[in-house]
């Protein structure tokens, strides 16, 4: 089968490498990297009617303006997709404008990462029958046995991926309490051995605790090479808030999010209150801040 795919990174690319290594022609285009067209325009025109066309780019404005030239360029009955993380609800949005065209928008959650292009993208589509089952060859392609599914109606694919990432904090912050207790536990614990002997007939083990395990084989059982600073993407924000829309209580997944939040301050203003009150009322000692120049102590971020 012949398709565009837009946007090359760690996602785009290795989906690209995998479709053209199971038979599928796949011309490319982006700005930053060696692609067969230069333009949406020539990626149009390397393609033949009907058209797919499958955008791999971020989520917000760079996908919002992408969707609108290419509904400004392909014609009807073509099919546009986007495999980004894009909010569900931008998506139901852009289902309603393509119809407007006559062009086909099929929203897709891709999981995989960078080992996606060795062991298959999981792939979650949302849209209409029709072009659904029109990109069965390449679904099936990307995905390992078993690994994709026509989740619900337009918006669907990305409402589940939403939901997905949001377990996925979760879990990752599960394992990371976890191994913190065993960090400081009194007895010498060997974290990669025990990472590694959890991976085999564990209840605990799991995709994430293989590549924990990894990550101490590479890096050592400390971690001292990395900075605890732990971004989001965005998608456990908008599960919370889908969560609190709909009256459903998501603890793990909120506490989860809110310890990413806690990564990132240099400077803890909260556990200053806790400390200042505890001195107020029970007469606890504090512990003087460090300076940090000449400055008065504030919080950068």
């Amino acid at each position: 089968m012949k398709l565009g795919m837009i946007g090359l990174g760690r996602m785009g690319d290795g989906m690209t490498e995998r479709l053209r290594a199971n038979g599928h022609e796949v011309m490319t285009f982006d700005p930053a990297k060696e692609s067969t067209a230069e333009s949406l325009a020539e990626l149009k025109q390397q393609l033949e009617p009907p058209r797919v066309v499958w955008m791999m780019i971020p989520a917000g404005e760079i996908t919002e303006q992408t969707t609108l030239e290419l509904l400004g360029l392909l014609d009807r009955d073509d099919v546009l997709v986007d495999g980004g993380n894009s909010n569900h609800r931008d998506s139901r949005r852009r289902y309603e404008l393509a119809k407007e065209y006559g062009i086909h928008f099929v929203d897709v959650g891709v999981s995989g990462g960078v080992w996606g292009l060795r062991v298959g993208f999981a792939l979650m589509a949302g849209g209409d029958d029709e072009p659904v089952s029109r990109l069965e060859p390449i679904f099936g392609s990307l995905a390992p046995e078993s690994g994709w599914a026509h989740v619900g109606p337009p918006g669907a694919g990305h409402f589940v991926k939403m939901v997905h990432n949001g377990i996925e904090y979760g879990l990752m912050e599960a394992y990371a309490e976890g191994f913190e207790l065993m960090h400081h536990s009194m007895y010498p614990l060997d974290l990669t051995q025990i990472a590694g002997i959890w991976r085999h007939g564990s209840v605990v083990r799991s995709w994430l605790l293989d590549l924990l395990y990894e990550a101490f084989r590479e890096h050592g059982a400390t971690l001292d090479d990395i900075a605890g600073y732990v971004e989001d993407s965005g998608e456990g924000r908008w599960t919370i808030n889908e969560a609190i829309e709909a009256a459903v209580p998501v603890p793990v997944i909120a506490a989860s999010l809110f310890a990413r939040f806690s990564s990132r301050r240099d400077i803890n203003f909260a556990a200053k209150v806790s400390a200042a009150l505890r001195n107020q009322f029970g007469g606890h000692a504090v512990r003087a801040a460090e300076k940090r120049g000449a400055g008065p102590e504030t919080d950068p971020r």
